[in-house]
């Protein structure tokens, strides 16, 4: 048969499932049995068992090699950051910023209220920056290596750093997953920022509380010998130890509001570091550069010293980039093939009401994410899928976006062989696994999303109006942001279903 006259089609069920529970079964079983692999293999393999499905349903090789090299290709500037950051975390060692950050935290920060300030700081600097990772890469190590010595559990440090610095790349008009939900959504930028007010303030102040609760509890075990062990060993260490070498971290705002491009804002703040090493701590320009590509490397009997000052340099992301590659690979073939579309399309025929709706979008935006190994691809599929569904019960294009992110944003860096949690796994130096039951903010954002909705809570309509987290109706400042002929869709869908009393009527 001829390639002009050859016939594709969607692999059925039972042959969409293969490939993801191939996958699902070698991680689960790793983690299970405790075999200490590497998730590189079991997702490189499930590449191979996807393009069998998809031989068998028409597509060639070539078509599926293509498809998972574009979704490498449009993944090659976060794979290029990642090698940077790498770079970032041994230059912000090298001259002394984070080890400063960790010595002046042990001195103002108590065990009675580390978490929760561990959280709101995460999630400020999180929004000047958009970026989870940078925020992971700086204030997160800084902020293990403070709570470890509190005596504080490693994974409710990480659970903490990652809820703060998710909820800030969320909230981020700079952030490139809020940018992208939007995009996605065809709604304005500041009209999913605003709908994201609705479900994940609420759930990070919840967040913030149960944090709250867990420093508390840990005040009268706190004792300080490891933190005075380990401030000794930072003023033994470096030349030169005084808040001056904080200026960096606040460069990292700057480079935010000026709103310079990711990867030369990496690179600006990465020369800055080298410089600060230079003038601050003596290092050489040889020094430096060797830093750079294998990270900082010092000596030390205190194990917790070592711990936070030898990491960094590119050479040391190669791991979770080559996890990256794979996984987005997988996930390009996976969506070639169209799997997704066959086992979750037609869920949409049975949902009735808005709440189904956010329930159905989250699930797929979740299910995207766990077998696609890429947060991208868990918000653009859901939305290319049931937008048109949005657009029929009269909401806005906002809610749409606001429940892309509810789902999406929040649930990759929980799923271990995703790109988002192998990169703040190895960071922070905790499994994924570990840290997740405690990432209490990404846990219950999409639970408080769908349980309001579940009674007419937090309902964005098309016209503007919208409901409170109780369910009470109220005006709004005007509509969203949508495609003209989407919104004359929404709003006549709207006023169909309110006549019919199928929702509120103003």
């Amino acid at each position: 048969m001829s390639e002009k006259n050859k016939i594709v089609r969607l692999p059925n069920k039972v042959e969409a499932l293969i490939p993801i529970v191939f996958l699902l079964t070698v991680m689960i079983t790793n983690y299970a049995l405790g075999w200490g692999m590497d998730p590189h293999i079991p997702v490189t393999l499930a590449c191979g068992v996807a393009m069998i499905i998809g031989k068998l349903c028409g597509y060639n090789y070539k078509e599926m090699l293509a498809a998972g090299l574009e979704s490498v290709n449009q993944s090659l500037e976060a794979i290029i950051i990642i090698l940077l950051v790498g770079c970032l975390i041994g230059s912000f060692t090298a001259c002394g910023t984070i080890p400063a950050v960790v010595y002046y935290g042990l001195k103002l920060l108590t065990p009675a209220i580390f978490l929760p300030c561990v959280t709101v700081l995460c999630a400020v600097v999180g929004v000047a920056l958009g970026s989870a990772w940078t925020v992971t890469a700086t204030l997160g190590i800084a902020f293990m290596a403070i709570g470890t010595t509190m005596g504080l559990n490693p994974a409710l440090i990480a659970g903490a750093i990652l809820s703060g610095a998710c909820c800030g790349d969320k909230f981020s008009p700079l952030s490139d997953s809020t940018n992208l939900a939007a995009g996605s959504a065809q709604t304005g930028l500041f009209d999913h920022v605003g709908a994201m007010v609705t479900t994940t303030l609420p759930s990070v102040i919840i967040a913030i509380c149960i944090y709250a609760f867990f420093s508390l509890s840990k005040v009268g075990n706190y004792d300080p010998t490891l933190a005075n062990e380990l401030s000794a060993s930072i003023m033994d260490h470096y030349t030169y130890m005084s808040p001056i070498l904080l200026i960096p971290i606040l460069l990292i705002i700057v480079v935010a509001v000026i709103k310079m491009p990711a990867i030369p804002s990496v690179v600006l703040l990465s020369l800055i570091g080298c410089a600060f090493a230079l003038i601050f701590q003596g290092a050489g320009i040889s020094d430096c550069i060797q830093m750079l590509h294998y990270g900082y490397a010092a000596e030390s009997q205190n194990a917790l010293f070592a711990k936070l000052v030898n990491r960094g340099g590119m050479d040391s992301m190669l791991w979770t980039n080559n996890l990256v590659i794979v996984a987005v690979a997988f996930g390009g073939i996976l969506q070639k093939i169209g799997s997704v579309e066959s086992l979750l399309g037609g869920l949409i025929k049975k949902v009735k009401t808005p709440f189904q709706l956010v329930v159905v979008t989250i699930t797929t935006s979740m299910f995207c994410i766990t077998t696609m190994c890429d947060q991208y691809l868990g918000l653009i599929i859901p939305s290319s899928m049931y937008k048109d569904n949005f657009d029929e019960m009269g909401l806005g294009r906002n809610m749409l976006s606001r429940t892309l992110e509810d789902g999406g944003t929040l649930w990759s860096p929980l799923i271990p062989w995703s790109s988002c949690g192998a990169y703040h796994s190895a960071i922070l130096g905790v499994p994924t696994l570990s840290y997740l039951p405690f990432c209490f903010m990404n846990i219950i954002n999409p639970i408080y999303a769908i349980i309001t909705a579940s009674w007419g809570g937090n309902i964005l309509y098309a016209d503007g109006s919208r409901t409170n987290m109780f369910g009470k109706l109220k005006k709004g400042h005007g509509p969203a942001g949508a495609p003209e002929e989407a919104h004359e869709k929404a709003m006549k869908a709207l006023a169909e279903r309110r006549t019919a009393g199928l929702c509120k009527n103003v």
